[in-house]
């Protein structure tokens, strides 16, 4: 047991770091504290830390290497570039997107069809605002990009594939224009 030098709790010698060059082979501060202060450094200033990883990153690059082979053999790389792309790109999270998804019934917003298996609703936004719309499958999805989110060009779409109606049909909306 022993005694931090910053928060003065009495605790086991495993939550120290080893430091050469001291009587017990221990630093004074506890890991937390030393956590805690070498946070608040880098909120001030992150430059000096950014630099020395950067340094270490060049001086051992087989190092870097494997930890990102494994890292990738590991499947969080997966997890988290979902997870990163989701919350980099919409301000989502995964479990925010789930329950989009659960809301819209599993199906895209637009033509209401279900993705296929391992392929996943796209998050339609306004590119504008960033204001995320709905979930899109990939044909809805770029239809409008196609369309360039323009409400106008999408009507005129509309009229474009909706035949004109037949003359009873024209009476009886002249009909329940009259009411």
């Amino acid at each position: 047991m022993k005694r931090c030098s910053k928060c003065g709790l009495v605790q086991p010698l495993e939550n120290y770091y080893a430091a050469t060059g001291t009587v017990d082979g221990l630093r004074g501060d506890c890991k937390a504290c030393f956590k805690e202060r070498a946070a608040a450094r880098y909120r001030t200033n992150p430059e000096p830390a950014k630099e020395r990883a950067k340094a270490w990153a060049r001086a051992n690059p087989e190092r870097v290497a494997e930890r990102g082979r494994l890292y990738r053999l590991s499947g969080r790389k997966a997890r988290n570039d979902r997870r990163s792309h989701l919350k980099r790109k919409f301000g989502l999270t995964p479990e925010q997107y789930d329950a989009m998804l659960q809301a819209q019934g599993g199906r895209c917003a637009i033509c209401r069809r279900r993705p296929t298996n391992g392929i996943s609703l796209h998050v339609d936004h306004e590119h504008r605002t960033k204001r995320v719309r709905g979930l899109l499958c990939f044909r809805c999805n770029n239809a409008l990009g196609d369309f360039g989110d323009r409400a106008d060009f999408l009507v005129n779409a509309l009229d474009y594939l909706t035949p004109p109606p037949t003359a009873a049909t024209r009476r009886r909306i002249d009909a329940l224009a009259t009411r």
